[in-house]
């Protein structure tokens, strides 16, 4: 997801350094986009107006703010540090409080539309934080994003993906069910989503992924263990709230069960695979 998002940075006319935890992946970016590479977080950030990370989970986040070489060691005093990653609400209240100690601001920003909305620039931003830190982010967020919107303090943006993750969740498998059901009847499948995208079940999972999960093509991105690992935010979350997520709970054991089949890699819409006779 960072690669081609720092790429749309440069394409603006950014002047960007990045760091990657594989060096190759660094060095590949700066010979498709020019600009640099760091060795290390803090190399990367030192000087920098707005610092970006786009990592896997919570500790890889903590990792490179808040550990070695941590790029929280070198922004400076009025700089804003934006991070995409799909994390937990607490460490985003985490960072937002470590940042202010140190005199910088920090927006959690998580963001919707996999990698081909990275490589579109048309991702759905939800960032939480400070009014004044978003303004001056939001042109930044601009070259890569369809939308991008404030939704409350700190930890709001984390809050507002799980709602996503939550919705996205319910939909894979009802359109699972529904490719399935049209498979089993026989139906075209390609003629029956050309009907039903024009109605009242229309999504952006129907109109994307139907086809091609009757194909049994997993190959589009965003992957179940990931997901697996964002629905148990989203439920550790809902405990701690008071939130009853019994769908999300029954798909959170799907996924499990695609990754028994050996399916950790396959993209999200790989739900279909368990459902065939």
């Amino acid at each position: 997801m960072g690669f081609p998002m720092a790429g749309h940075l440069a394409q603006a006319g950014h002047d960007v350094t990045v760091y990657n935890r594989t060096r190759e992946r660094a060095e590949d970016w700066v010979r498709r986009n020019g600009g640099a590479f760091a060795e290390t977080p803090a190399e990367a950030v030192r000087g920098c107006e707005f610092a970006i990370t786009c990592v896997a989970r919570d500790e890889d986040l903590r990792a490179v703010t808040l550990g070695e070489n941590g790029a929280f060691s070198a922004l400076s005093p009025g700089s804003v540090f934006i991070d995409h990653t799909t994390a937990s609400a607490a460490i985003a209240r985490e960072l937002y409080a470590e940042a202010k100690n140190r005199g910088f601001a920090a927006l959690d920003a998580p963001v919707s539309g996999g990698q081909m909305g990275a490589e579109n620039g048309v991702l759905s931003v939800m960032v939480g934080g400070d009014r004044e830190a978003f303004e001056r982010a939001e042109p930044v967020i601009a070259t890569y994003a369809r939308i991008c919107r404030l939704l409350g303090p700190a930890g709001a943006g984390q809050l507002t993906k799980m709602v996503n993750q939550i919705c996205v969740a319910g939909l894979i498998q009802a359109l699972a069910e529904g490719v399935q059901f049209a498979r089993n009847a026989g139906l075209d499948i390609e003629e029956v989503m050309g009907v039903l995208t024009e109605g009242a079940a229309r999504s952006w999972q129907m109109e994307n992924r139907a086809v091609t999960m009757a194909e049994e093509k997993f190959d589009f991105g965003f992957a179940v263990d990931l997901m697996r690992k964002d629905l148990a935010i989203c439920l550790d979350e809902a405990r701690r709230n008071g939130s009853a997520l019994p769908m999300t709970e029954m798909v959170d054991r799907f996924y499990g069960e695609i990754q028994q089949m050996g399916g950790g890699r396959w993209d999200t819409s790989s739900l279909i695979a368990r459902l065939k006779p």
